[in-house]
């Protein structure tokens, strides 16, 4: 895109297009090379245009803020559903958990998107379908094949939300890093709204207490429902003012990447000090594939955004090395899990955490490669993106298997 916007900054038509196909990237590469095109006039209005910043909070349309209260007290009421109904809390909310946020968010979605109706159409029978396989799988005590169906059924809502959010772009690799990026905008907005709540919670007790308690009433009316709605608001304020938090990923990224490599360097250390055995400890096998989990997560995250706002190739090398040992770590519980399988048989759980070790390694293997490649080479750094962005469909495909295929072919065990 570099090249494109150089060779036609004088076509106001084509620039503009080519803005209105991938804002967020075209607004990267104008700025890498700005200072070289900074002479020319039609340059420095598009540099006024794509980084002047307004003081003021955007709070949208009337009909967009009235849409997004609906979409809140939806969530808060679908959140409550076991106060009013005769459903147990130890039965609603391990299966539909996901139901009460992914849904809401895919028909803001919808509603922004202008989503065409046959593509709505497909979504909302998914979702039905979903809420009815999930609510009627026989609550047996102790069945894995539940507990792996409730652990994936949100990440298969995840990429149904992927779905609704790329819109006609579907086979746009850049717009499906968008998505991700927005992920990381919305953790940190939920985060920060949730910890506004906690303080306006203690607060509000506190008062109340010294008249009267309202401890009880609070937490199961006001709470469940601030909760429920926190991840909806925080999409709403981030899509309406992308500027109050598109500075604090890139510093999380920067800050968090060298520090996750030191500590996973030192923890593989002390795991041969303590001759702790993955192959023989069960439980240390499952915290060592939440670990895989995170750091994979941290890893991608970390690319998007340094792809996004930075050319530096020390956060490159960081990168790079983080997935080296992340592929060991990688290496470690594949092994393991394999080790278990020949000793033990096949278990739903087991085959479960080899289908998914090995989907992560596949893709952190691909990763690495094309970090290597862009540590030579920085514009390397977009296939780096391509091969995060290709991934995401082949995560819902294991996870519709998981969720769906899992539990009847193993007789719900």
């Amino acid at each position: 895109m570099k090249e494109d916007i150089i060779n036609n900054i004088n076509n106001p038509k084509y620039l503009e297009k080519l803005y209105r196909d991938n804002k967020i990237n075209f607004k990267k590469e104008f700025n890498y090379i700005y200072t070289d095109i900074k002479e020319n006039q039609i340059a420095q209005i598009w540099n006024e245009r794509l980084n002047f910043e307004n003081e003021e909070i955007y709070w949208g349309t009337k009909n967009e803020l009235l849409f997004v209260i609906t979409l809140s007290l939806i969530a808060g009421l679908i959140a409550k559903i076991p106060h009013f109904t005769t459903v147990s809390t130890n039965f609603f909310y391990p299966r539909n958990t996901a139901f009460i946020i992914f849904p809401l968010l895919s028909a803001y979605f919808a509603w922004k998107q202008k989503i065409q109706r046959k593509h709505l159409v497909l979504v909302s029978i998914a979702l039905l379908l979903s809420v009815i396989y999930i609510n009627i799988l026989p609550n047996k005590n102790n069945s894995d094949t539940l507990i792996l169906a409730c652990i994936h059924l949100p990440i298969f809502l995840w990429t149904i939300l992927g779905f609704i959010f790329v819109g006609k772009k579907i086979n746009d690799f850049n717009t499906r890093l968008d998505f991700l990026r927005y992920n990381g905008d919305l953790i940190v907005m939920t985060t920060i709204i949730l910890i506004a709540g906690i303080l306006l919670s203690g607060i509000t007790i506190g008062l109340f207490s010294l008249v009267i308690p309202i401890e009880e009433f609070y937490f199961k009316y006001i709470g469940i429902i601030g909760l429920a709605a926190s991840p909806i608001i925080a999409t709403y304020l981030v899509r309406t003012n992308p500027r109050l938090v598109n500075k604090v990923p890139p510093i999380i990224a920067k800050v968090f990447s060298p520090l996750v490599l030191i500590t996973l360097v030192v923890y593989l250390i002390a795991i041969i000090y303590s001759g702790k055995d993955p192959y023989n400890d069960r439980d240390f096998l499952l915290i060592f594939n939440l670990l895989l989990i995170g750091v994979m997560a941290i890893i991608l995250f970390s690319i998007a955004e340094t792809a996004r706002n930075s050319d530096n190739k020390i956060g490159v090398i960081i990168l790079f090395a983080l997935s080296i040992v992340t592929i060991i770590v990688n290496g470690i519980a594949l092994s393991a899990i394999v080790f278990r399988i020949s000793e033990w048989g096949i278990t739903p759980n087991r085959i479960a955490v080899l289908g998914g070790n090995i989907v992560i390694l596949t893709n952190l293997l691909l990763v690495t490669y094309k970090l290597f490649k862009s540590i030579k080479n920085e514009n390397e750094i977009e296939q780096v993106e391509k091969s995060i962005a290709f991934f995401i469909p082949i995560y819902s495909l294991w996870t519709i298997l998981v969720t769906f295929v899992f539990p009847i072919f193993f007789n719900y065990k």
